[in-house]
């Protein structure tokens, strides 16, 4: 009998379940393109709700979502302000410089951007520099492991961006989880950004699908932007109707997954050769002593488990709906196994 393989690779691999594939057969849809799709409608008010902006917009995927804000919120030839190890920076294939026009200025040091690595990176105004657009912050930050930025401290930096004349942006593919995590409402998270992006193929497990909300202006540049990238949909509201389904059964369970991720870490701390970071939500980064990560990753699988290959020493693992406790209990003493 095969075993079935452990896939905690990322939030993303998860299946539709059958209520929200009922809800995709049963949507009703027309063409977003032209006259506007009633159930996509409704899913970019239901967004601009929870997110208390003015409006929302639908979007294929996520990445397309960051890159119409940064098109939206930043002019050619300009510098735009982003964490060395964000999402925009690591995993969009350069698109602010090769769609928006903009180079990044990279502000290091540490696991996500702080008032105090932003002043660093902010140079004194030059005849000789590009001068700059745009603060880009992420919430929670994939590449440290799910990490939230709290409110207050969001607020800060969104302030110190104003004061340098910047469009403030928020990419919160995450910010579910963030929100669950802190008890903290979704627009209390937004209000420091002209625009945010939520993901709904991450943590509420569509297929496919993510939303950029802000202010009215923002949300009619971006929905250009959109369509010169080519994602004028037409009969969206089939996708519309999973990420609808999505906010409606899998928001509040979130809290299972961070639980979940706590659980894993403790398991795979017993190993001599792993230094889990302590996860604040669903993701848990695990630093490796005395192998590589793609060793690791491959005598993981060979056992039934699937993780991420994050770097040479770190691997990734994230929690979501498609594992329960035991399936992630079981991939956990694989791993600690493994590093003993």
């Amino acid at each position: 009998m095969t075993t079935a393989i452990i896939d905690i690779r990322s939030d993303t691999v998860t299946k539709p379940v059958p209520g929200m594939r009922r809800a995709m057969a049963e949507a009703e849809v027309g063409d977003d393109v032209l006259d506007g799709d009633p159930t996509t409608r409704r899913l970019e008010e239901r967004t601009a709700e929870l997110l208390g902006t003015e409006r929302a917009l639908f979007f294929p995927t996520g990445t397309m979502a960051n890159q119409s804000a940064i098109w939206a919120l930043s002019s050619p030839g300009s510098e735009i302000f982003a964490h060395d190890d964000s999402h925009i920076v690591n995993w969009e294939m350069a698109g602010a410089a090769a769609l928006a026009g903009v180079q990044v200025r990279l502000v290091t040091g540490g696991p996500r951007i702080t008032r105090e690595s932003f002043a660093r990176a902010v140079r004194p105004p030059s005849r000789d520099a590009a001068h700059t657009t745009l603060l880009c912050l992420e919430n929670t930050h994939n590449g440290a492991g799910g990490m939230v930025t709290p409110v207050d401290e969001l607020a800060a930096l969104s302030a110190m961006g104003r004061d340098l004349g910047l469009n403030v942006f928020l990419d919160g593919a995450r910010l579910w989880n963030a929100s669950v995590a802190t008890g903290t409402p979704l627009a209390a998270f937004t209000a420091c950004a002209d625009a945010t992006m939520v993901s709904f193929s991450k943590g509420l497990g569509g297929p496919v699908g993510a939303a950029l909300a802000g202010r009215a202006d923002v949300i009619e540049e971006a929905w250009m932007a959109r369509k010169r990238f080519g994602g004028g949909m037409r009969q969206s509201g089939v996708l519309a109707a999973a990420a609808l389904y999505g906010l409606e059964h899998h928001y509040d369970r979130l809290h299972e997954d961070h639980a979940n991720a706590a659980r894993f870490a403790e398991i795979v701390g017993e190993a001599p050769r792993a230094r889990p970071v302590k996860p604040d939500t669903g993701i848990v980064m695990i630093d490796l002593i005395g192998t590589d990560s793609g060793t690791l990753a491959s005598a993981a699988l060979a056992r039934g488990v699937r993780v991420s290959v994050w770097t040479a020493t770190r691997v990734r693992a994230v929690m979501h709906l498609d594992v329960t406790r035991a399936q992630v209990e079981h991939a956990a003493m694989v791993l600690r196994d493994l590093l003993s």
